[in-house]
């Protein structure tokens, strides 16, 4: 099952405004990672991060970061190695999701713990 662009929309207002990259590049990382991906969050409203405590500069904000529901260390693992393999230069591992971005303003190559 592929990626639709609506799992991307913001719950707040529905509004959606990924970057068309980013989202081709979460559709072609999917495929890659032969596992399903629950978008936890796609692009956000303002309001919306503020809500859910997203930093002022997130990349959620210009649609170039999602968070993907990832519980087991395979899906873990699948889901980072496919998200590197098409492009997203920064990721962040938390214990119930995986965020990636392919900011172009923010420093590429690096990962984080939440």
């Amino acid at each position: 099952m592929s990626l639709v662009i609506s799992e991307f929309d913001c719950p707040c207002c529905g509004e959606n405004r990924m970057n068309p990259r980013t989202f081709d590049r979460a559709v072609l990382g999917r495929d890659i990672a032969q596992v399903a991906w629950q978008i936890n969050s796609g692009w956000r409203c303002i309001p919306h991060n503020e809500e859910v405590g997203g930093k002022d500069d997130s990349s959620h904000l210009n649609g170039t970061g999602l968070d993907i529901r990832s519980v087991t260390s395979r899906h873990r693992f699948k889901t980072v190695s496919a998200l590197m393999d098409v492009g997203f230069t920064r990721i962040g591992i938390g214990r119930s999701f995986i965020h990636g971005d392919d900011d172009p303003n923010k420093d590429p190559a690096v990962m984080w713990l939440y």
